[in-house]
């Protein structure tokens, strides 16, 4: 009598409790891999669109301390930093008061990602 009221007694998951639990396990563990990916990518590109920013202040840097002023237009070129190459477009405008130039910055890095724009005002003379 001891054996058999023991099994009787003795409780258990079921198969089908068992691949439930592991449907739902599986799904969390989708969940938390696509979330990796994600953070990876968002990671990836403020990597790049911080590279980018300086690379932008640099060529800022650059026209401001040139001695000759920009000359009105655009212009566009290729520069190498941080071991990429990035590609620049630089639109320079008259302002209404002519002591001053506008000068718009774009600098494009990747393929997909967004490029950085900076704009500043650069003295004429």
């Amino acid at each position: 009598m001891g054996d058999s009221a023991l099994c009787r007694d003795e409780r258990g998951f079921t198969l089908l409790e068992m691949l439930v639990a592991l449907a739902v396990f599986s799904l969390a563990a989708l969940a938390l891999v696509r979330l990796q990916g994600v953070t990876l990518r968002t990671a990836a590109d403020l990597d790049s669109k911080a590279l980018g920013q300086i690379v932008a202040r640099n060529l800022m840097v650059e026209v401001q301390t040139d001695p000759a002023p920009p000359s009105v237009g655009e212009e566009e070129g290729d520069v190498e930093n941080g071991g990429r190459r990035w590609h620049w477009k630089r639109a320079v405008k008259a302002t209404d008061d002519k002591r001053l130039l506008q000068v718009d910055l774009t600098v494009d890095g990747q393929p997909g990602a967004s490029p950085v724009v900076l704009s500043f005002v650069r003295v004429v003379g």
